[in-house]
């Protein structure tokens, strides 16, 4: 009896005991600042706090007051363009440079280089590159006018109504490469026997991609996924580099906002109401797609 008891496995709870109490520190550390500081600003997001943080509870007023401010709804705006064009187009780009690639094509690694290059430049780099890039006068339109297309207009980032088409612009000049080299890992951790067996059958080859290696690339997608997400509810830099908002308030973003309304108009309750609506949008989508990742497993 007691033979049995002595080889019997350890509790969970004390399995792996020295990884645990390392941990520790980091744990204690995110609850303490990430926790903390989200209920702390959610907490103060309902005060009238204007320099300095004070305990004046005003209800809902900071977010009646953000969601009549028209800065704030174009902010609004301009995030949903730019998230779903970023979404959509870095995948697509992304997946069909690494496509291209993954053909063993001559000079590969130079081609892998230059394209995952930009994301190694910080957003301000790549914001005030772009902005020379498409300044009117001796940027792209310039050039090209005088090359004689004088009818030739290309000048984004001076017009309200695309200039957030321009910022898009050169956030996927900058992260798509990064979205390319996920696939081509992906791709290329695809068994070879499959594309023998697409071939032999007489599958087309975009048939293969959509219905066969699509789906195998789900957890590299997801990843992807996660880490365009996170750029595009935070980007400030870029913009600030670009247009700083401009013209006027046309390239307003949340996170911009947010930073204005804290250092700029020294309107903390503001800004904490305005952060605290950015948490809760990441929150939508982040809960639905935790509960169908992890959630299915766990009941599976």
């Amino acid at each position: 009896m007691s033979s049995e008891h002595e080889n019997r496995p350890p509790m969970r709870l004390f399995r792996n005991m020295t990884a645990k109490i390392a941990s520790l520190p980091m744990i204690l550390t995110a609850s303490v600042v990430f926790a903390g500081g989200t209920v702390w600003t959610f907490v103060y997001s309902f005060t009238d706090s204007g320099l300095l943080p004070r305990l004046r509870f005003v209800g809902l007023d900071q977010y009646e007051r953000l969601w009549s401010t028209r800065r704030w709804l174009v902010s609004i705006e301009n995030l949903f363009i730019y998230g779903v064009c970023m979404l959509v187009f870095s995948l697509v780009i992304g997946f069909v440079l690494a496509a291209l690639l993954d053909q063993k094509i001559r000079f590969e690694n130079t081609f892998r280089t230059i394209f995952l290059y930009p994301f190694a430049l910080s957003f301000i780099v790549t914001g005030l590159v772009w902005q020379w890039l498409l300044n009117p006068d001796f940027g792209i339109q310039g050039v090209v006018q005088g090359l004689g297309w004088t009818s030739f207009d290309f000048d984004p980032l001076y017009d309200p109504d695309i200039v957030i088409y321009g910022i898009l612009i050169a956030a996927l000049w900058q992260s798509t490469g990064l979205v390319m080299c996920l696939m081509l890992a992906g791709l290329r951790g695809i068994d070879e026997d499959i594309w023998k067996a697409a071939r032999v059958d007489g599958i087309p080859m975009w048939r293969t991609y959509v219905f066969i290696v699509i789906p195998m690339l789900r957890p590299v997608l997801v990843t992807a996924l996660v880490i365009i997400a996170s750029g595009i509810v935070k980007v400030y830099d870029l913009v600030v580099a670009q247009t700083s908002g401009g013209p006027g308030i046309a390239s307003e973003v949340p996170a911009k906002y947010v930073y204005d309304m804290m250092f700029s108009s020294q309107n903390l309750g503001q800004g904490f109401a305005a952060s605290t609506m950015m948490l809760l949008s990441v929150l939508i989508v982040l809960i639905p797609w935790a509960y169908l990742e992890f959630g299915k497993k766990k009941h599976g």
